[in-house]
């Protein structure tokens, strides 16, 4: 694994919470995460796992030590770079899907696309259906996102996630809230997307069978990594 791409590291992250008392919620955290990896956070809840998460996606930046993507420095930059940065670079799948009901599949996964203007409204459209090709939900695109199955949202997500072709797809309980044969669908879904196009998944979870399947799985406690568990080859 070492001889391929870093595509974001971390050095040193430590993270206070102040209320209603200080205790520092991460300590030291250092790792590193490589192109086409699948790599899974677990620990009890209170771990630090969905704080370290956060300060991986650029959108909290009260933190101590260095993050950084693609060999640049993040920690430091402004806002509108940090924003840039995250549109570019990085996709978000959440325990829920935050699709706006009233909007087709399609136009949902075309949002995060028309936001960084690098394409036309016909090469937009045309990457949404095909990410939702990819995902098996081409004959759901004219379909209104609150008509689909919580799987079937679940999958528009991950699309709308993958429209700009980020290096890192960052994922908070993906599975939370879908049962197994749908859990096993995501799976199968981000196994495919790091294996066929390279791109890296740090995903957040409490579903041991599902962080076991993934290629490593880094385990905090306390704020602090205490294991490590590879299966990358």
């Amino acid at each position: 694994m070492e001889n391929r791409k870093i595509v974001l590291q971390t050095e040193g992250i430590g993270k206070y919470f102040h209320d209603p008392v200080t205790f520092k919620v991460l300590d030291d955290v250092s790792f590193k995460a490589y192109s086409g990896e699948f790599l899974t956070l677990v620990g009890k809840s209170g771990s630090g796992k969905s704080t370290l998460l956060y300060c991986l996606s650029t959108m909290d930046t009260n933190y101590e030590g260095n993050l950084f993507i693609n060999e640049e420095k993040i920690t430091g930059q402004k806002a509108d770079d940090l924003a840039m940065i995250r549109n570019k670079s990085i996709g978000f799948v959440f325990q829920f899907h935050y699709l706006l009901p009233e909007f087709s599949c399609l136009k949902n996964v075309m949002l995060p696309a028309l936001k960084r203007k690098q394409y036309s409204m016909e090469e937009v459209e045309h990457r949404a259906f095909e990410k939702l090709k990819l995902l098996g939900l081409e004959d759901q695109a004219l379909k209104p996102a609150s008509k689909l199955s919580g799987g079937q949202q679940q999958r528009v997500s991950i699309a709308r996630a993958i429209i700009n072709d980020p290096d890192i797809i960052l994922c908070d309980e993906p599975t939370g809230n879908l049962d197994s044969k749908n859990t096993e669908l995501v799976f199968d879904t981000f196994y495919r997307i790091t294996r066929d196009s390279g791109q890296t998944i740090i995903a957040v979870t409490h579903d041991l069978d599902f962080a076991k399947a993934s290629d490593r799985t880094i385990e905090l406690a306390d704020g602090k990594i205490v294991s490590h568990h590879k299966s990358f080859n």
